[in-house]
């Protein structure tokens, strides 16, 4: 399959617009945390096949550095070989996934990643994930039209009402997970095909974002207005709590992957 690399980059420091890609446009950040030094262990790609399929993805790399960055960075390219290796988007996902898994579980050097992935399809869309790193499409009304669960006891304390979303936020255990591409057991969640309306807005983000800003919060920058000064709007708000808190707001400095779609044509 033909596959154009749109972009793959594991440090920006401002939201980087897409005006074109996959009937539609996308905006992308990735930075390290405001509170070190060393590299960014997230990483994001765009991978575009044609004006109606296309492939977005994020990583947060686990292990400590230069572990982590290998290992956001391995899945994104083995994610990249397969999709071009493939004549369907779900087979070269899925292979692609299930190749770095084997390559950092070979690596022995105790490394892991999450990954979280949108497959495009006109306005089919599909996504695909392993860990805590989410997927949120939302309606231009506020309506949430799919949240993936994080593979985290917390996340599925939320999902089964055990624990509300904002106690979550300030749970000691919220940072445990027991699924990430680098283990034995990896497995791959597929959510089911949902239609993106004109004017929905999808999002793919690691725990960088999420952990600094409540759920509502996030919803009420992104569901309208220009996608562009909505990212610069959630990487304002996210550092200025990663750094300086008010009380009651959520703080955890991380580095923070996101990217935000749209569509403009039908």
């Amino acid at each position: 399959m033909k596959t154009a690399l749109k972009y793959l980059q594991q440090n920006h420091e401002q939201p980087y617009r897409l005006q074109s890609f996959a009937q539609g446009e996308a905006v992308v950040y990735s930075s390290r945390s405001p509170r070190k030094q060393s590299a960014n262990e997230d990483a994001a790609a765009l991978f575009e096949f044609d004006r109606r399929r296309g492939v977005l993805a994020v990583a947060d790399g686990m292990g400590g550095l230069p572990k982590g960055q290998q290992a956001s960075a391995v899945t994104l390219n083995e994610i990249q070989k397969n999709l071009r290796k493939q004549t369907a988007l779900r087979e070269g996902i899925l292979n692609g996934i299930e190749t770095a898994n084997r390559r950092i579980i070979n690596s022995k050097n105790g490394s892991g990643t999450t990954v979280a992935l949108v497959e495009l399809k006109g306005n089919l869309i599909r996504p695909y994930h392993v860990g805590d790193s989410e997927i949120l499409l939302l309606g231009q009304r506020g309506r949430v039209k799919i949240q993936t669960v994080s593979h985290s006891p917390t996340g599925y304390a939320v999902h089964a009402g055990i624990i509300a979303h904002e106690e979550a936020m300030f749970h000691p255990q919220r940072h445990l997970i027991f699924n990430a591409v680098g283990f034995d057991d990896m497995r791959i969640e597929i959510g089911a095909v949902v239609e993106m309306a004109a004017k929905d807005t999808l999002l793919l983000a690691t725990d960088g974002l999420l952990d600094n800003m409540f759920l509502d919060d996030i919803c009420a920058i992104i569901r309208t207005g220009p996608l562009e000064e909505a990212a610069q709007l959630l990487v304002q708000q996210c550092q200025q709590n990663m750094v300086e808190p008010n009380p009651g707001q959520p703080s955890k400095p991380d580095d923070m992957t996101f990217i935000l779609y749209r569509q403009t044509q039908r």
